[in-house]
């Protein structure tokens, strides 16, 4: 595990600090810590510290919390941020259960089924997803900057 000193420690603070502040705005009332499961682990590539988000390849989860700090976990949301190509891509899906769709944000907005993978509508509490999807993938471009 990389210590807080190292490039990619340095860089997943830095990244879990941007994905909270972006969930905080899109997602107002509540308030969000981002953790990463894998601890470090911005990429399975070698050398994707010296990159940076160019080889981006990870799994976040936002947990959220009401105004009050109180634990709100029916609104935690996982996050994966991939490359295709050479296209950034997100997903973000609410983590309780599948009765919920799941969004894809690549150049445009797809919602899915959570159970069956189908397309489906956006769903009534849908636009603050979208919203935050649409202003990560914007932040995390690396030719945005």
């Amino acid at each position: 595990m990389p210590s807080p000193e190292s490039p990619i420690g340095s860089a997943n603070t830095d990244l879990c600090q941007l994905v909270a502040a972006a969930a905080d705005l899109c997602r107002r009332p509540l308030r969000h810590a981002v953790v990463n499961p894998d601890q470090g682990a911005i990429s399975a590539e070698p050398g994707a510290e010296e990159e940076g988000v160019d080889s981006l390849d990870l799994c976040l989860r936002l947990e959220a919390r009401t105004p009050e700090g109180e634990r709100v976990p029916a609104e935690d949301l996982e996050l994966e941020i991939y490359r295709s190509g050479d296209d950034l891509n997100l997903t973000l899906a609410w983590r309780q259960g599948e009765d919920h769709p799941l969004l894809w944000q690549g150049s445009h907005p797809v919602w899915m089924d959570g159970a069956t993978g189908l397309r489906s509508h956006c769903p009534p509490d849908g636009a603050p997803l979208e919203a935050l999807a649409r202003r990560l993938r914007a932040l995390l471009r690396p030719d945005q900057g």
